[in-house]
């Protein structure tokens, strides 16, 4: 697990280590708010297309190839990021490295899968405890440590720290994790003939990853992203071209032989959809509120940044205990509905805090949407690996990262729709409707789920 944990961290590590070191980047190619912004983004985008797309290669061309070809890109991502001479090769740094960490989470989730095969062992509920583990405390830490290599080696250095980490990795890879199970050559991959008698035929790898439906989907995930970043002065020909995009994706993807998204799976599979589905609402919610929470605590309270992390502290610290608990559980059911409530019950508490409100009072707001943060990653992404198809965990586990994605990038714009040019009391009251209001339909979709029930 040693090297599957260190990838699997390095895409969240990565989401949130840039943000300290920001502002140094924009005095030392002399660019300002509005482009630096554009270093966070990038990855969201990279990480949003290259996660499913990862997935689907490693359940293609097996998921350790994938894994150790993802860790080569970020070394290769972190040699621009530091020798950048220019702010476009920090761009181009960023969006190898969303695509070269995006392999890591999606390959981890196939790789267990192949050994449950292999051994006859289903992959224990602590095992996938540790990769949501690894995201949490890894997305936790970011901040702190890009602050540290800012502060003492310079900005650069929050790119070239990818390249040991990915090294170790790389090598730990090599030595430990074992190798392909399904027979696959380079640049095939197998597929089962339709008579159903097990035996398979060679079709060529190009052939199967749809690259006109991966192009289709990375162009309506862009055009929403850019509608959804500024929804105060919203730009409705994108909303246009987003639909239209949709339209053409789907389309193409129903009537393609192999389909980048199989969107009839996902209606013979409605468990999984509604996981996907259930993922994305409960990450607007927790998204909106890390984000929302630490800009009032500055704004609206009068902290400054380092009180106000230390109150947002708990949150990281009961996510990261919560996730090894939940991952322990003998059911899925009860504490997803469990998570919802205490999600249900935060939203309630921010409505009553305002500029006058005490510390313990933060902490505690804080806390309990810790607690729901880390049910929610395990309990999900053990949904996930019990409803997704046998073949096609790590094109699954990519989309499931995609819809996380996706509840960041639309929490954002729910925040500064709400805030305006500062975080007021009633700016954070209404972002606390706005996340009772999802917490209300996360409740109905949880409790109806039959095939909840039925998952242990």
């Amino acid at each position: 697990m040693t090297p599957l944990l260190i990838g699997v961290a390095l895409n969240p590590i990565n989401s949130t280590m840039i943000a300290t070191a920001l502002v140094s980047i924009g005095t030392a190619f002399g660019v300002g708010v509005s482009s630096t912004a554009w270093l966070v983004a990038i990855l969201y985008l990279a990480s949003a297309v290259g996660q499913p797309t990862m997935g689907k290669l490693a359940d293609l061309i097996g998921p350790r190839r994938i894994f150790l070809t993802g860790l080569l890109m970020v070394v290769a991502a972190g040699l621009v990021g530091a020798l950048a001479p220019a702010f476009g090769w920090l761009i181009a740094s960023r969006v190898l490295l969303g695509i070269g960490t995006s392999a890591a989470y999606p390959s981890a989730m196939a790789m267990l899968r192949a050994e449950t095969r292999r051994t006859g062992v289903e992959a224990p509920r602590t095992v996938l405890g540790r990769l949501s583990l690894a995201s949490l405390s890894s997305a936790a830490v970011g901040p702190v440590l890009g602050g540290a290599l800012a502060a003492t080696l310079g900005w650069r250095a929050v790119f070239a720290v990818n390249i040991p980490l990915a090294v170790v990795a790389f090598l730990l890879a090599l030595r430990w994790v074992p190798g392909e199970v399904r027979g696959e050559v380079r640049g095939e991959a197998p597929r089962a003939s339709g008579d159903g008698a097990g035996d398979r035929t060679r079709m060529p790898l190009l052939t199967l990853i749809d690259l006109p439906g991966i192009t289709l989907f990375a162009a309506t995930i862009a055009a929403l992203m850019l509608f959804l970043m500024n929804l105060s002065r919203p730009q409705w020909l994108l909303l246009g071209l987003t639909l239209v995009l949709a339209v053409a994706l789907v389309r193409w993807q129903l009537r393609a032989a192999h389909p980048f998204l199989d969107l009839r799976l996902l209606g013979r599979n409605p468990g999984l959809t509604r996981t996907f589905l259930r993922t994305g609402l409960t990450y607007l919610v927790l998204y909106c509120m890390l984000y929302g929470y630490s800009q009032w605590l500055q704004d609206g309270h009068g902290f400054n940044a380092f009180h106000a992390g230390l109150i947002a502290l708990p949150m990281s610290a009961t996510a990261a205990l919560f996730s090894l608990l939940g991952a322990r559980t003998r059911t899925l059911r009860a504490p997803l509905i469990a998570l919802t409530l205490l999600l249900t019950a935060g939203s309630a508490l921010l409505l009553t805090v305002d500029h006058r409100s005490s510390v313990l009072l933060l902490v505690l707001v804080s806390a309990l949407f810790g607690v729901g943060q880390g049910l929610a990653s395990s309990c999900n992404q053990a949904a996930l690996y019990a409803q997704a198809p046998k073949d096609g965990v790590g094109a699954a586990a990519g989309l499931q990262r995609t819809s996380i994605y996706l509840g960041a990038i639309l929490s954002s714009s729910v925040i500064a729709l709400l805030y305006g040019t500062r975080a007021t009391d009633g700016g954070v009251h209404g972002v606390a409707v706005v996340m009772g209001v999802l917490c209300v339909a996360l409740i109905a979709l949880t409790t109806a789920d039959r095939a909840l029930r039925q998952r242990r």
